[in-house]
């Protein structure tokens, strides 16, 4: 990465990374020479914080703080902290990935205004649906706006939102997080495997993520059974990797479908094994559905399999289309008919399998890697810098 910077700018960066590939971007922001970053990470540890240098040069350390709440608990957990490590650190830039409408981005919010008044507070938000909200809930956002210097959108819908809650800073259409290559990279990289377009006798087509009733599993297994009749001379697979409340409600269509035979069950898995099961894929379908509190909000799977250069499919709920481009084809929401003959048509034409596989590799090359979403970061603390 290049120099952007005249002096070294100090970034207090807070995020909640289950796995090291998540984190993979902000191992590429410290590697820029004028960039001096103090990660901090939830402890697994109730006592007390622990500070670690990451490099020699100490211009990369972790500071792990302990957690009041789950871990997992997008809105009301806090950190047991007053501070931030703030008075100690003193940043020019305050960076963290938390909601507007989050009790942390208030805390955040709170500590910078005692302990570092002059540093820039960065957000990020994801949410693209307007869901009721309490009066608590609206005085949190209000307070937390006003505090933010610029918010990171991961949509454009969430842009909209953005402006109607009444934000008018920056506000940069940037996810928090891409796709670690490292893991997720070309299948004939990854196993070997032949670019070259094939007719095929048998196929598995995959969902992955979580067994929840709005990502449409139970449309995928109609349409799977359906698809099955379509194409009577090939063996179809489904496999499903992921866990939720409902995997054994799922069972039991996938029974009264005549399909238990052709659903493998996967279970929930890290992100190295989700590359390898990718690798085993024709196809990857992400039906999910919209509803009255939520819709996909990015679908970082789609992005992961493009990556691989697996074909995918995905409906047109919220950010969707815009993830996927014309690198996949997308499906109505809810439309059973439409998503079982897409997948027949794609399923039936190996030149169209691999041009998707290739714009895929591309497009997420292009906007979505690990490195890249660094790199359009650090040009963003270059602009709000000057």
């Amino acid at each position: 990465m290049t120099n952007l910077f005249p002096t070294p700018v100090k970034i207090l960066f807070i995020a909640r990374y289950q796995y090291p590939s998540m984190q993979r971007k902000v191992e590429y922001l410290a590697q820029a020479p004028d960039v001096e970053l103090c990660h901090i990470v939830p402890a697994y540890r109730p006592q007390s914080a622990d500070l670690h240098l990451i490099d020699a040069q100490h211009r990369y350390r972790q500071l792990a703080i302990p957690m009041v709440g789950s871990v997992t608990d997008p809105h009301r957990a806090l950190y047991r902290t007053v501070t931030f490590h703030l008075h100690r650190f003193r940043p020019d830039i305050i960076h963290a990935e938390e909601e507007p409408d989050s009790l942390r981005a208030l805390q955040i919010g709170w500590a910078r205004r005692l302990w570092a008044p002059q540093a820039r507070l960065l957000l990020h938000t994801w949410q693209n649906q307007d869901r009721r909200k309490s009066m608590a809930v609206r005085r949190v956002i209000r307070q937390t706006l006003g505090t933010a210097d610029l918010v990171f959108c991961a949509n454009s819908e969430a842009l909209t939102l953005l402006r109607r809650f009444g934000f008018d800073g920056p506000a940069p259409l940037l996810p928090a997080m891409g796709v670690d290559t490292t893991f997720f990279r070309p299948c004939t990289e990854y196993h070997g495997l032949s670019e070259q377009p094939a007719a095929k006798s048998s196929y598995t087509i995959g969902y992955i993520g979580r067994l929840v009733w709005e990502k449409g599993i139970d449309l995928l297994l109609q349409a799977v059974a359906a698809l099955t009749s379509a194409m009577p001379d090939r063996q179809i697979q489904v496999w499903v990797t992921g866990a939720g409340p409902l995997q054994t409600e799922l069972q039991s269509p996938a029974r009264q479908l005549g399909i238990e035979e052709r659903v493998v069950w996967k279970g929930a898995q890290p992100p190295h094994e989700i590359a390898k099961i990718l690798c085993h894929l024709d196809v990857l379908v992400l039906p999910s559905r919209t509803t009255n509190v939520w819709k996909e909000q990015l679908g970082r799977v789609l992005l992961e399999a493009m990556a691989c250069g697996i074909p995918v499919i995905g409906s047109a709920s919220g950010a969707i289309p815009e993830v996927i481009g014309d690198a996949g084809l997308i499906v109505p929401e809810g439309d059973v008919q439409a998503l079982t003959q897409t997948l027949e048509h794609l399923l039936s034409a190996p030149d169209l399998r691999q041009a998707l596989a290739q714009r895929g590799r591309i497009h997420v090359e292009t906007h979505y890697t690990q490195r890249h979403i660094a790199e359009q970061t650090l040009a963003i603390y270059r602009e709000i810098m000057a």
